[in-house]
């Protein structure tokens, strides 16, 4: 796979709101090895499992979810430390193909929102748990159509369910999360149906595990990484499933 740097254009409102001092402090303590905490990211919370959720099928072996949380940087690197999932990729959902590119999905007039197919064993894990980490983890399910520094609709909160009982267990844990007031506003995820999903650029795919020391991973997705490990110790593993290590089609 190769691999160049992202456009200059990245997150523009990125280098507004975090410090050069902080970048350089949080930069150093990755390269030490040192753990880092939340500079900037979103605040993970436990948050209970859904009560709704999908049926054991013993002769399924793969199923696929989703899922739309701001930067699919770190969505992505969430899933990919996540026991039972097989693959994760980046890429654009909600909008047409012909539109499907990062220049175009940047401008948030495509439709499109930065999203992650995550392909699970639905013997190891489920959809329910798999959106307990999404809310819990992987975003701030309460910003609307914005994550951190990352503005416009093609951050927004969204779940783009690949079946009718995918959508009725999303729906039925919003709600379940909603009348519990687990976060302090409302849940803004919004389910959209029949939409599809494109693979992003190569140079989008394993970014987190390919930059580690690069600031807006420091700041915003390290510590999600974290909190994986600190919130589901049984769903944490330390070696990420790498899109660059499946097998070529």
């Amino acid at each position: 796979m190769t691999h160049s740097s992202p456009s200059p254009a990245r997150r523009p409102a990125y280098s507004l709101q975090i410090g050069a001092s902080m970048l350089l402090t949080a930069a150093l303590l990755v390269a030490a090895g040192a753990t880092v905490t939340r500079l900037g990211a979103e605040e993970a919370r436990v948050i209970p499992a859904p009560a709704v959720d999908e049926q054991p099928r013993p002769e399924a072996k793969e199923d696929v979810a989703v899922l739309a949380g701001g930067c699919f940087w770190g969505v992505q690197g969430v899933f990919q430390h996540m026991k039972g999932v097989t693959n994760a990729v980046s890429g654009y959902a909600g909008g047409k193909k012909e539109t499907a590119r990062y220049q175009l999905v940047g401008t948030g007039s495509t439709g499109h929102a930065e999203a992650v197919r995550i392909t699970y064993d639905p013997r190891e894990i489920s959809y329910g748990r798999i959106l307990q980490v999404y809310f819990s983890v992987a975003h701030d399910p309460t910003e609307l159509n914005r994550q951190g520094p990352d503005i416009g609709t093609q951050y927004r909160s969204a779940i783009f369910p690949t079946s009718a009982e995918q959508a009725k267990i999303a729906k039925a844990y919003i709600a379940q999360l909603n009348q519990a007031r687990v976060f302090d506003a409302a849940i803004v995820t919004k389910i959209e149906s029949g939409k599809g999903f494109y693979p992003a650029e190569a140079y989008h795919q394993d970014f987190l595990v390919l930059n580690p020391a690069y600031p807006y991973i420091v700041v915003h997705d390290l510590p999600k990484i974290e909190s994986l490990k600190r919130l589901f110790p049984e769903l944490h593993r330390a070696e990420p499933v790498l899109v660059s290590a499946q097998p070529s089609n």
